[in-house]
């Protein structure tokens, strides 16, 4: 009888854990989207340049990347105790899609910060060249 209530105890513990960091998530994947959203409307008003749009998205990145990580901690609070076979598929399936997913933002994230990283230098070598060079790069 003790083992039971224990064990329901325990369920119910894991339960308000699983909300908890869900819900951290959540609220970490919103306030990416809420500071993305800024930052592209200031972006968007002041310089139009593709260069801060990228800061924008890679900003927005690296907050869904923390936010799946969060989803995923709950997923997996949420199997760890007494998880049925069912469960532990369907958390295989939600890991394996999150990790994929999480695979490709990350590289996204890092193809883009090295190729923000690169701009800067090649626009430098351009203007060092002077002339009508100089002022194309810094139009275009």
């Amino acid at each position: 009888m003790e083992e039971f209530l224990a064990e329901d105890y325990l369920l119910s513990a894991v339960d308000v854990l699983v909300r908890i960091v869900e819900a951290g998530g959540a609220v970490i994947i919103f306030a990416g989207a809420l500071t993305a959203f800024f930052k592209f409307i200031v972006a968007a008003i002041r310089s139009r340049r593709s260069d801060d749009f990228v800061t924008v998205r890679l900003s927005l990145g690296r907050f869904l990347a923390l936010g799946l990580e969060f989803q995923l901690a709950g997923d997996i609070l949420r199997t760890a105790v007494a998880p049925t076979f069912s469960q532990i598929g369907q958390l295989a399936a939600i890991a394996a899609i999150r990790t994929v997913l999480n695979y490709f933002l990350r590289r996204e994230i890092r193809e883009e910060r090295e190729e923000l990283e690169a701009r800067p230098m090649l626009s430098d070598d351009v203007k060092s060249k002077g002339g009508a060079a100089s002022h194309s790069a810094e139009s275009g």
